[in-house]
């Protein structure tokens, strides 16, 4: 077993194209020095000439101080029939700086025929020609063979002979592209296998994950031989994106006992997962294994029960050993173990015998029966426990409350809402303007407390989604509102439900407030 397995992250290449990501020059340096501080070996900036962007990212990025990761620039080989000290790109390769330099060649005869339009002889020569030009400029060199194991599978002798002309010619490493994202684990093995026998630089893998096999494939081609992976934190890229590489560095660690990380990074897992989430604006998906805010959820009361009495019955693994938590979903679905659970962790005083308990998972099944959705809304299920135990605060008490929006016919119709409350017996009246009228009523609410309760200017609204819960009933359906809140000490979640979808988003946001408040 190798004594240290390489990550090679492509995230701000392969990643960022990806539907829905739009990187600014800014996110991709603050990535950057994240990943770098996280202990990934190298850092793949981009493509430089392909864009200004890129070009703008390599002239800044010499400005940073790297701890641990090497910077690497990506290219493809010379372009057919031109020489390599005229070929635009590869100059753009060298001009961009950096200690590494990664370039494409085709492996598969179909692609040099059918895109390029040239003799296969011809494609050999691109290879050994543009790895040896880099070579003689100093650079550490990755070839990546790009559609390996499409071309492995359909002229095996001309896919070995590529990767040969690039060991020839003096790459670093060869990395094995499942470009189309559809080989199978086995195909992989077999293929790695072969090239790790027959030749003697470092064999890497890069998968892309169109069969939902880009994990399982880079793990095969881990065990059979190639000590760097190469993919994207969160499986960022292209169609169905790329080895998701969370996935990939807990598997080898925790599962397989390579060494990747420390184990003190490896705790950071969770936090980098979410950090380049957030910096893409993107959600992670709760169910993302290691570190989605599902990946050690536990709902079924059966489930629970056992995991208060050990916690391998349904986990597969500590949870932070990766930074994440464990936690327990109250639903109609809990037994009174969810409930117990729940109660422990906000500190609150309940046993198996207390009445208290059931009727509290009675109220939670009542109101979950009425659209409610509580796993969704923690913060809505800790105001509900609390009050049905008389542990709760009044905080403030909503005397009057209206909201209305005109000329609806016209784009983007402002909103106005009054709210008057009171606190300890002295009134607030407030009057404010919003873009819809979700956010005129938590403007007008905030200016109203803000005198009595300072702290909800330091908060904001960062998710609000509404969902149909019994859709037969047409436009007189219940609606289910979540909103998110968020200041600097984390987000929560409530939940509001009515026929009415101005009265569910007003109920969630009251819930909200008064949630922060006592917090605060």
């Amino acid at each position: 077993m190798p004594a240290k397995i390489e990550i090679y992250d492509t995230t701000l290449r392969d990643g960022s194209q990806g539907e829905g990501i739009s990187l600014s020059l800014q996110d991709k340096l603050r990535i950057v020095e994240r990943l770098d501080r996280f202990g990934i070996d190298y850092i793949e900036g981009g493509w430089p000439g392909s864009n200004p962007k890129d070009m703008a990212f390599f002239k800044e990025a010499k400005k940073l101080k790297f701890k641990h990761a090497k910077l690497a620039a990506f290219g493809s080989t010379r372009r057919a029939h031109v020489k390599v000290s005229e070929d635009e790109n590869l100059k753009a390769l060298v001009e961009a700086g950096t200690k590494v330099i990664t370039i494409f060649g085709k492996s598969w005869d179909f692609h040099v025929q059918e895109v390029f339009k040239t003799a296969l002889k011809e494609n050999l020569m691109m290879i050994r020609d543009s790895v040896s030009y880099l070579k003689a400029k100093k650079a550490e060199v990755i070839y990546d063979a790009e559609h390996f194991f499409d071309g492995f599978r359909e002229n095996p002798e001309y896919a070995m002979k590529t990767i040969r002309e690039a060991e020839r010619a003096g790459c670093d490493r060869i990395v094995l592209c499942d470009t189309n994202g559809g080989a199978l684990p086995e195909q992989v093995a077999i293929a790695v296998r072969k090239v790790v026998k027959q030749v003697k630089a470092p064999v890497g893998i890069h998968c892309h994950n169109d069969g939902d096999l880009a994990v399982a494939n880079s793990i095969s081609a881990v065990t059979h031989g190639a000590t760097q992976v190469q993919g994207t934190i969160n499986g960022y890229g292209e169609r169905c994106g790329n080895a998701n590489l969370i996935s990939v560095i807990a598997i080898l660690q925790l599962k397989l006992g390579y060494q990747v990380l420390s184990e003190k990074k490896m705790k950071e897992l969770t936090e980098v997962s979410h950090f380049v989430a957030e910096v893409c604006n993107l959600p992670i998906q709760n169910q993302q294994p290691f570190t989605g805010t599902s990946a050690f959820a536990h709902k079924a009361g059966v489930h629970v029960n056992a995991m208060m009495k050990n916690a391998k019955t349904y986990e597969h693994m500590n949870p932070a050993l990766v930074g994440n938590r464990r936690k327990f979903l109250v639903s109609e679905l809990s037994g009174k173990s969810s409930i117990l659970f729940k109660a422990k962790e906000l500190r609150l005083s309940l046993d198996i015998q207390n009445p208290e308990t059931r009727t509290i998972l009675q109220k939670i099944a009542e109101l979950e029966s009425q659209g409610y959705q509580f796993e969704a809304a923690e913060a809505s299920l800790e105001l509900l426990m609390k009050r049905m135990l008389n542990k709760d605060k009044k905080f403030f008490t909503v005397k009057e409350v209206s909201v209305t929006t005109d000329h609806v016919e016209i784009e983007n119709p402002p909103s106005r809402a009054t709210v008057r409350i009171e606190v300890c017996g002295e009134e607030a009246y407030e009057v404010a303007s919003g873009d819809g009228p979700v956010n005129a009523l938590d403007n007008a609410l905030r200016k109203a407390l803000v005198k009595f309760y300072p702290v909800v200017e330091k908060i904001h609204l960062t998710d609000y989604a509404v969902r149909v819960v019994n859709s037969q009933a047409g436009t007189a359906a219940k609606v289910r509102v979540l909103i998110q809140f968020q200041d600097e000490a984390g987000s929560w979640r409530t939940v509001g439900v009515s026929e009415n979808i101005i009265e569910a988003s007003w109920k969630a946001l009251i819930e909200a407030i008064e949630y922060k408040l006592m917090k605060s």
